[in-house]
Formats: C-alpha cells, sequence, structure tokens
C-alpha cells in the first residue's frame, strides 16, 4: 500500500474573492492543527490523528515553495506553479524520506474547494485519488481523501478538519 497522502494535507487559505496565480498560493504558510479520521479500505487503514502541520512557505518568480512539517518533522517539499494562460494549477510534492520521488499533479480551484486530484498506476490498472478541502473560513478547512476506480464514483479514505494557529 502506498503511503504518500500526508503530502496532500496540505492546505490553502484562500476563499473565492483571493488573489489568483500564484499569490492565492500564500494562504498555505502557516501552523495548523489537523484531526484525521481515516476509514479502512484498499488504501488506508482505520485511525485517528491529532497532529500540528506547519508550512514554511516562500515565493521566488514562477514558483511558491513550502516545506511541510509534520508534528515538528520535515516530510515533504511541495512546489507549485501557475500557467495564467490556462488558470490551471501544478503540484510537485517531494517526500523528505529516502529517495526523493516527485509525484506530479494538479491543483484545482472552484470557489472555497480546492482539489489535488493525481492517478496511479499498477499492473495496468489505475485507481484516481483525489483530496478535496472545503473552506469554512480563511482559519478553519473541512478535508476529505478519496479514491476511484472510474473517477466518477468515489470512496471515502478520510475525512478532517484542520484549523489555523495564532501566534
Amino acid at each position: 500500500m502506498r503511503r504518500f497522502l500526508f503530502l496532500l494535507l496540505f492546505t490553502p487559505a484562500v476563499l473565492a474573492a483571493a488573489p489568483q496565480g500564484l499569490d492565492a498560493l500564500a494562504g498555505y504558510a502557516g501552523r495548523w492543527k489537523a484531526e484525521i479520521h481515516r476509514f479502512k479500505t484498499a488504501y488506508s487503514d482505520r485511525g485517528e490523528d491529532l497532529f500540528e502541520l506547519r508550512n514554511d512557505c516562500w515565493r521566488s518568480a514562477g514558483f511558491f515553495v513550502c516545506d511541510q512539517f509534520v508534528g515538528g518533522e520535515s516530510k515533504a517539499l511541495l512546489v507549485f506553479l501557475y500557467d495564467a494562460r490556462s488558470g490551471g494549477y501544478a503540484s510537485y510534492p517531494i517526500a523528505a524520506a529516502g529517495v526523493p520521488v516527485v509525484h506530479p499533479g494538479a491543483l484545482v480551484l472552484q470557489g472555497p474547494v480546492w482539489t489535488f486530484p493525481w492517478d496511479t498506476e499498477e499492473a495496468g490498472k489505475i485507481t484516481h485519488f483525489r483530496v478535496v478541502n472545503t473552506w469554512e473560513s480563511a482559519d478553519s478547512i473541512l478535508f476529505r481523501q478519496e479514491y476511484s476506480a472510474d473517477g466518477k464514483q468515489w470512496t471515502l479514505m478520510a475525512e478532517g478538519h484542520e484549523t489555523r494557529l495564532k501566534h
């Protein structure tokens, strides 16, 4: 079972009226309290977690980058690009452990709903995954992690809530 879903707990603090392009990603920065409820599926185990997530972020020309810490440990470097012509985002999470592997993905913004979709292929079979963040406010996010064999019917793997921690 592949374990790289933690990379996508990273959440943008942006609502519909927020800036576009790379500036929209500035809400990523900061500390968050994350609570997650995992369900037993083919791609996840049942369990509960409560942890602090910290995103140390910066922008440089055409990139927005964050070093993501989970429980005080650097877990991933997240690199984002924005294509102004299409209005689309690309994401490249790079795991900190072991040999770095890049999992290219996308980020789709639809108002307060931000979706990170990606696919995996194993033995010729494609499985679709996504993390969906729904913003209640700039400091509160509901999220869910799902998978699908056909891209239409989704199975819930985990759900949770993140709250921005104030200094």
